[in-house]
């Protein structure tokens, strides 16, 4: 936000740090906490007729909010107020204008209102979700893992609480002695637990190449992590934060899970307009329910920012074209081409001539020279989609280990036979064919009955169907297929697809990563109850004989029981899927077109009883370098779990009953 402030000319700190309500905040300083809050600042963003307006006990004390929503200035509007204000040069020392940190937090006039145009732009300058996220993230964490230094609920957060809000359980109370005890709120973890979920995050393991190795950030001894990088926080508070808060009190961590969620819709890498007109009027509502929890202390200018990110998402865009990630990254790809530090600039502009210039050259390369050009992306790989082959055959993909031959069983050969035949769209005309010829004889056939006629009898019934002359089946793909693959096949450890990354589960022993986790949508494509989830076994290639040579590749998978309840649990409103990991599908159907496989990993949970011990989370990944087809998935958000139309938020509006924590129910300091 320091950039923010040099490049606008409105200094974002104090009490009017926020660049979009400017002097319409209802910020205030903590008498004892000597810094600017923004608690109970929310409530005016909410609909007039919302409950929270008229809560006199939740918020700021013996309050009813009525004002109306803040107005957002025009670009014509700001540049009235600035038009008279002096533009600072480098060379001139500031000015302070009159009225600054009271009525406005002007600094200067910036220089981008020289362009003609800067005064009709809809949003001037970015709010940067990378570091707001990052901040809000290190105000939860610290606060609920209750890290000493780091944590927004210290002695005068308390002393502060007295005078906000009526939450007696809360206030320090003096003891005999003379010593202030804190009461321990039921939001924060105890050492053990904070131990726990240190230890879970050191053994957590995810795929290659979606985050950096967190077991390097903890510290076992202390109960916290520390040095996380901005792409770290992201992820775990995308991902991992209502895993790792799960053992909170309900209220609380549904709180937290929809502000995990905000986050992870808004950084969606598309996105509807309806979708965050919905985000827009959900985040006050989030805040607000964070305001009943945590103590005033705790809400800083980045706990109130994230109310105004939907909008200029709405207008702009989404984040991934204006957030720092991609120009921290070039930094970082800049920084490495010094080589002489007497001469920084000059290093660096020479490194970079030399890399553009042979970056040219390489267009007129040979097809056959290996460079950045030609070189094979993860989702590129061996692939011959000419000579009029089916799409299922011959798709994009690459292997990589070693490569092994062995010949399949009856029931392995019969399984991927079966797999690839259902799964062909060429084939459907005739598997209808079937189920018509079934129902002539028998009327009263149900659909289950049909399927499972399908898979026992179909593969037979093709082979004599287009072997029939008087059938006319002449397309030679449709006989390869009918009399199905060579017995022999090869497999592999490692495959590349579709921008993910497969290991089989024996290769990823030993290794500190995870990329053996499979999901395969069922029949009811969209609807995440149909899906299955699994562990791949093994990586299989099939060949069909005849010319053209007709290749398709398997995963042969170990599926665990998706019966809901029973393998598998559900939470619908916050898209959140465990499975049991020691009950696994019944049926022998273990093949699934490797095309269609989608990465995902597993987290037990952080602190284990004997209720949850069986069961792990489901981590859904996003490929690599892939951009979603709308017209396959008009999905707007990173996981296709996430059908709750963009809402996700709990109806619950009464006021938490106690926050004390009556197991641990003092805190020293």
């Amino acid at each position: 936000m320091t950039a923010y402030g040099m490049l606008s000319g409105w200094m974002t700190a104090g009490k009017m740090a926020c660049p979009c309500c400017m002097h319409h905040t209802k910020a205030f300083r903590l008498e004892n906490g000597g810094k600017s809050s923004w608690f109970d600042c929310h409530r005016k963003f909410l609909p007039s007729d919302h409950p929270f307006r008229r809560n006199k006990d939740g918020f700021y004390k013996n309050r009813v909010v009525r004002s109306e929503l803040p107005p957002r200035l025009t670009g014509e509007q700001v540049w009235n107020e600035v038009q008279t204000m002096p533009m600072i040069m480098d060379n001139i020392d500031e000015v302070r204008i009159p009225g600054y940190g009271d009525k406005h937090n002007w600094k200067k006039r910036s220089i981008f209102w020289e362009l003609p145009y800067w005064s009709t732009n809809l949003i001037r300058h970015n709010l940067d979700v990378m570091h707001i996220e990052k901040n809000v993230f290190d105000n939860v964490f610290n606060t609920v893992m209750d890290i000493k230094g780091k944590t927004k609920d210290n002695i005068k957060a308390r002393m502060d609480l007295k005078l906000y809000c009526k939450r007696k359980d809360l206030e320090l109370l003096e003891h005999s002695n003379g010593r202030t005890i804190k009461p321990k709120a039921n939001y924060t973890f105890t050492l053990e637990q904070k131990r726990a979920i240190c230890e879970w995050v050191k053994c957590l393991k995810m795929p290659d190449g979606y985050a950096s190795n967190l077991a390097r950030c903890v510290d076992m001894k202390e109960g916290k992590l520390h040095g996380m990088k901005s792409h770290d926080c992201h992820v775990f508070m995308e991902r991992l934060l209502p895993i790792a808060f799960s053992s909170l009190p309900d209220q609380t961590w549904k709180a937290i899970t929809e502000l995990s969620q905000f986050f992870r819709d808004l950084c969606s890498t598309s996105v509807r307009v309806d979708d965050l007109i919905s985000l827009e009027k959900n985040i006050p509502i989030v805040i607000c329910k964070l305001e009943r929890i945590f103590p005033p202390g705790f809400f800083d200018s980045m706990e109130h920012l994230p109310i105004h990110l939907p909008y200029e998402a709405r207008v702009g865009g989404p984040v991934q074209y204006r957030w720092m990630y991609p120009f921290e990254r070039f930094l970082h790809h800049l920084k490495k081409k010094v080589k002489n530090k007497a001469r920084v600039e000059g290093s660096i502009i020479e490194s970079y001539l030399i890399e553009e210039i042979s970056q040219f050259c390489t267009y007129y390369f040979e097809t056959s020279v290996q460079s950045n050009n030609t070189s094979i992306g993860r989702t590129g790989g061996d692939h011959d989609l000419a000579q009029s082959l089916f799409p299922i055959f011959n798709l994009p993909g690459r292997f990589a280990g070693q490569c092994k031959s062995r010949f399949l069983e009856d029931k392995e050969f019969t399984a991927a036979m079966n797999h690839v035949l259902i799964n062909c769209d060429e084939i459907q005309p005739y598997i209808e064919i079937f189920v018509e010829t079934l129902r002539k004889t028998h009327p009263n056939m149900s659909d289950e009955h049909a399927d499972k006629c399908i898979e026992e009898n179909f593969a037979a019934w093709l082979k004599e169907y287009v072997d029939n002359p008087s059938n006319n089946v002449l397309d030679p793909n449709i006989h390869a297929l009918a009399w199905g693959p060579l017995r022999i096949v090869k497999t592999w450890p490692i495959y590349f697809v579709n921008g993910f990354k497969f290991h089989t589960k024996a290769h990823s022993i030993g290794k500190s990563t995870m990329n053996c986790g499979v999901c395969v949508k069922g029949t009811g494509y969209g609807d995440y109850e149909n899906d299955f989830y699994g562990q791949l076994e093994e990586i299989v290639q099939i060949e069909y004989p005849r010319i053209p040579l007709k290749k398709v590749v398997l995963f042969k998978c170990e599926c665990f029981d998706p019966t809901i309840d029973r393998g598998t649990r559900l939470n619908k409103q916050y898209g959140i899927i465990q499975i049991r990991h020691n009950r696994h599908y019944g049926k022998y159907d273990p093949f699934i077109v490797a095309d269609k496989a989608i990465q995902v990993y597993f987290a037990p949970h952080p602190i284990c009883s004997r209720i949850n011990a069986d069961w792990w989370f489901v981590v859904k990944t996003k490929a690599r370098g892939v951009i979603e087809d709308q017209q396959v998935d008009d999905s707007a958000y990173q996981e296709d779990f996430l059908d709750q139309n963009m809402v996700g938020i709990s109806a619950d509006i009464d006021l938490p009953a106690n926050l004390l924590d009556v197991e641990g129910r003092f805190d020293e300091p």
